[in-house]
């Protein structure tokens, strides 16, 4: 296979990590015989920097002609000004609405070795395998936004928004997800209090009656999911939410395998390239030391090769070549618990070792 892959390494420990995922997919493509062209372009804060620009056209322009894009991380303490008439952040959402990424799958998978590296006590949460499909281009990031008044009188809003075709078409595509694992959604909302969730209820059941009677569905409050995700997490096989909930929620549930640095994610659309990142930050307080986790961007380049150039086979020699440096004792700091751990660079090789055998 030719696949043409775009880098945005973005800030931060963004280009250490997205460098050692290029490592790794370089080696899939030696070991089977494909021939992956990649391009790096700009996004974030370094897009500010040198630009003016969170997300120039340029790189627009690139990831439309990709195959699939791999993403570091945006943002840092240089650009969190209140006041700054743009942000990093600002990027990230709107490359996800050029391209129409209105789904984001984010996989609570525990590795059995990482299992004493979680917070929560074994028994809790052994067995947990969650796929979480955050709705990613509506809701209250996207909606009217503004301020009025100054002084004392000065308020500000933002609308949350929500369309019967955008619940449609994320449940739907949680549903199926749910029809290939243990057939059980459950959606998460706030219908007691808000009236967008009040309409993605209404269509949610609709779409489960009339098109999945078959899958075993239930509804959640997102407060009691944020309960239940730490007193009974292995319950609950595919979530379906909206984008502000969904961010929240899998940000709680990146504690259960101990840290953000083992958590990748893909962003996908109705068709054209999907979006591939860890879920964690840029982390700026490590960059440059050569010390971040690298596993959540590499596990992000094994969905990367599922979910948009259709080589499974490829994406679970990268996953079992994680769980293999896990299982053979290797680990960075953020999951070390104190022990001895290795950086970046030794992580990737490690991985890259692994997967070229």
């Amino acid at each position: 296979m030719k696949a043409n892959i775009v880098l945005l390494p973005g800030d931060g420990i963004g280009p250490e990590i997205v460098l050692q995922a290029q490592r790794v997919l370089e080696a899939v493509a030696a070991r089977f015989g494909h021939e992956f062209e990649f391009s790096s372009h700009m996004i974030g804060g370094v897009a500010i920097d040198t630009c003016g620009d969170p997300l120039p056209q340029e790189t627009i322009a690139a990831c439309r002609n990709s195959d699939a894009i791999l993403l570091g991380a945006v943002g840092g303490p240089k650009w969190d000004d209140p006041s700054a008439k743009t942000r990093p952040e600002a990027g990230l959402l709107k490359i996800r609405k050029e391209l129409g990424l209105f789904a984001n799958l984010r996989p609570i998978r525990l590795f059995d070795e990482l299992l004493d590296a979680s917070p929560l006590r074994r028994e809790i949460i052994e067995g947990t395998d969650i796929l979480f499909l955050r709705e990613l281009t509506g809701g209250i990031y996207f909606g009217e936004s503004g301020t009025d008044g100054n002084g004392q009188s000065e308020s500000a809003y933002q609308s949350m928004v929500y369309s019967v075709s955008e619940v449609e078409r994320i449940v739907r595509l949680a549903a199926k997800a749910a029809q290939g694992r243990d057939n059980r959604l459950t959606s998460v909302d706030k219908a007691n209090v808000l009236e967008p969730s009040r309409l993605w209820r209404r269509v949610a059941a609709r779409v489960m009656e009339e098109e999945f009677p078959d899958v075993k569905y239930d509804v959640v409050l997102v407060d009691a999911m944020a309960m239940h995700l730490i007193n009974r997490p292995s319950d609950f096989d595919v979530v379906v939410t909206g984008n502000m909930f969904g961010d929240i929620l899998t940000d709680e549930a990146s504690m259960l395998p101990g840290s953000l640095g083992m958590l990748p994610s893909a962003s996908l659309g109705s068709d054209g390239p999907g979006l591939y990142e860890p879920i964690h930050g840029s982390a700026p307080d490590i960059a440059g030391e050569g010390v971040a986790n690298p596993l959540a961007t590499i596990l992000a380049s094994a969905m990367l090769l599922r979910h948009s150039l259709g080589l499974e086979d490829e994406a679970k020699v990268i996953e079992v070549a994680v769980q293999s440096v896990l299982a053979d004792g290797l680990r960075t700091h953020d999951i070390a618990r104190g022990n001895a751990s290795i950086g970046t660079e030794p992580m990737g090789s490690a991985v890259v070792e692994r997967v070229s055998v």
